[in-house]
Order: structure tokens, then C-alpha cells, then sequence
């Protein structure tokens, strides 16, 4: 049997080959003779109560240019035709991506195999969401009120601020206790006291080991992972920002902190998740569209799309 591979993303055309995960499961896909079907969210809809997709067959090659062959025109089908749905649209999350993690949840409900799963992308937001783990995290405040950030900063001297929606550092600043700038900054990122933040307490270990992205297949860490050390003109340690990515294979802390969130991602149908990890404490939990499978792959010459796969056919034979 062919299977169906179903991708939810953003243009396909904006993406950069080089790194992208989406693009390294469907090259990976592709290999094992699985049909693959693209669309973006504003083509998923709702019809006689079913859910349908306006998606397109596509063929891939791992060039940066050309990358990308439509073998038909759009065609509407429905959603549980396919054998698994993959949801790997980018942040943030905003009002288009709730309705869409809605429709798909009703899919899931047809019986199609959607991951992540709907219902946890909506409710895992990837700031807060390591609050759940408190034995795992870094000092954090979650707050829309100056005096409540300027208490925290009295206390630990020297945070992080950032917004609860961005990805790729966007946002993310770093204040130092009597920065005559830190009103402006939490009233720029609050919206004037709007929308609530998150501070958390500064973690040195960033310059010398740099935020680690560690992925985790079905709730198991992969043992290699990525370390991006941010580059001496800025404190983020995100390749957007200019980070250098470098090998590392995972501690003791780095499985001890796995071994904690693994169960409740694996229970909530998060099949594949990326934590970034500074120091012993897990600052995000990225459930959306998580990266770093093309640069851990390029670093030590493995094939992790190969693994995930493996996984997925699994739970389709299952």
C-alpha cells in the first residue's frame, strides 16, 4: 500500500532547503515511494461536516533552487483520505492558526492520524508550556505589570524578556538591573500592558554551551542534538540571530530533563517536539513546526527523517 502523506505548511516556495525539517521528511518520504500532498492552512474547509483540503501532489529534490515539482493542479479532497497529516505550519500562533488547529480536530475526530495533534498545539503554548515542568526551568515570571518585572530584576539582576507568540528570537531582550530601558521594553512587548510576557532568569552557561535543541520522536530524545552559541554581537542563541550551530550528545542532565516531559508529550500526541535547553533548565518547548533535523543531520553525517518515519509508519500500521 502507498501511503498518503498529507503536509500543512507555509508556502513552500519561502522555504530554505538547507534547513528545513518539513523539507527533510518529505525528501525522506519520498525515498520510500509515499505520496506527497502539500497545502497551506487557508486551504483546509468545512463542508457537509466534513473536513476537506485543497492540496496539491508534489515531487521534491534537494537542490536550493527548483525544489519543488506540482504534478496536478489543486484538487479538493477529503482530509481522511490520507493516511497521516502532518500540521508543520511555522509561529505564530494566531487567530488563522487556531481555526485551523480547530478544522483539523475535527479531522482527527473522522479518524485521521494528524500530528501534533491538534487539540495539544492549541494548548501547549511553547513558552508556557514549560511552566508544566517546573522542576525543569529557570526562574520565570509570567506578567503584563512593569512593577511585577521590576521585582523579579531586583531579584535575580539579570533576565530575559519575551513575548509568548514569537519564534526564532523575535522579541526575545535581555535587561540588566537599573536598565533605564526596561519600562520601555516591557511596554513595547506587553502592548502597554495588554498581553503578558515572560521573564525568566538570565542563564550564563549560554556563552560557553549555547541553547541546545534536543528532539524528541513519540516522548524518546534523539541523542544528538544541536547547540547554537550565539555570536559576540548578540546574547540569542537562535541561527536567525546569528548563532554558530555546533555539535553535542546529550548528558545525564539532558536525558534526566527528557525523561520528565517525555511521558506527558507522548500522552498529549505530541509526536515531535524540540526543547531548548540552556544550562540544566529547559527554557522552551517547541510543539509547532520544531527544527533542527537538516543541521543535527549535516553535523554528524545521520539521517534522524529516517528514524522519524520509521515511527510514523508504525503508529499508521497500528
Amino acid at each position: 500500500m502507498t501511503i498518503k502523506l498529507c503536509v500543512v505548511m507555509d508556502p513552500i516556495n519561502s522555504i530554505k532547503t538547507k534547513k528545513d525539517t518539513t523539507f527533510a521528511l518529505m525528501l525522506e518520504a519520498q525515498k520510500r515511494h509515499w505520496e506527497i500532498y502539500y497545502l497551506e492552512a487557508s486551504q483546509l474547509f468545512l463542508a457537509d461536516n466534513q473536513v476537506n483540503a485543497i492540496a496539491s501532489k508534489i515531487r521534491v529534490k534537494d537542490s536550493p533552487v527548483d525544489f519543488v515539482e506540482f504534478l496536478d493542479e489543486p484538487r479538493t479532497t477529503l482530509l481522511s483520505e490520507f493516511d497521516i497529516v502532518l500540521m508543520r505550519k511555522d509561529p505564530p500562533f494566531d487567530v488563522a492558526y487556531l481555526y485551523a488547529t480547530y478544522l483539523l480536530e475535527l479531522a482527527e475526530r473522522e479518524g485521521c492520524l494528524i500530528l501534533n495533534r491538534p487539540r495539544s498545539i492549541r494548548d501547549a503554548n511553547e513558552k508556557l508550556f514549560t511552566t508544566w515542568f517546573s522542576q525543569c526551568c529557570p526562574e520565570t515570571l509570567v506578567t503584563s505589570q512593569i512593577h511585577l518585572v521590576k521585582q523579579f530584576i531586583e531579584k535575580h539582576h539579570k533576565i530575559i524578556i519575551k513575548p509568548l507568540h514569537s519564534m526564532g528570537g523575535q522579541g526575545v531582550l535581555m535587561a540588566n538591573e537599573g536598565d533605564l530601558n526596561l519600562h520601555a521594553m516591557v511596554e513595547l512587548l506587553t502592548h502597554r500592558g495588554k498581553y503578558p510576557i515572560m521573564a525568566q532568569r538570565y542563564i550564563s552557561q549560554i556563552s560557553q554551551s549555547g541553547d541546545k535543541r534536543i528532539l524528541l520522536i513519540d516522548g524518546e530524545p534523539y541523542p544528538y542534538a544541536l547547540a547554537r552559541i550565539p555570536s559576540k554581537e548578540d546574547f540569542r542563541g537562535n541561527l536567525a540571530s546569528g548563532a554558530q550551530g555546533i555539535k553535542h550528545e546529550l548528558t545525564a542532565r539532558d536525558r534526566w530533563l527528557c525523561e520528565q516531559v517525555g511521558p506527558t508529550l507522548k500522552e498529549k500526541g505530541l509526536f515531535f517536539v524540540g526543547l531548548d535547553v540552556i544550562g540544566d533548565f529547559i527554557t522552551e518547548i517547541n510543539v509547532t513546526s520544531p527544527t533542527g533535523v537538516r543541521e543535527v543531520e549535516n553535523l554528524f553525517n545521520i539521517n534522524i527523517a529516517c528514524v522519524i518515519l520509521d515511527k510514523l509508519e508504525k503508529k499508521i500500521k497500528s
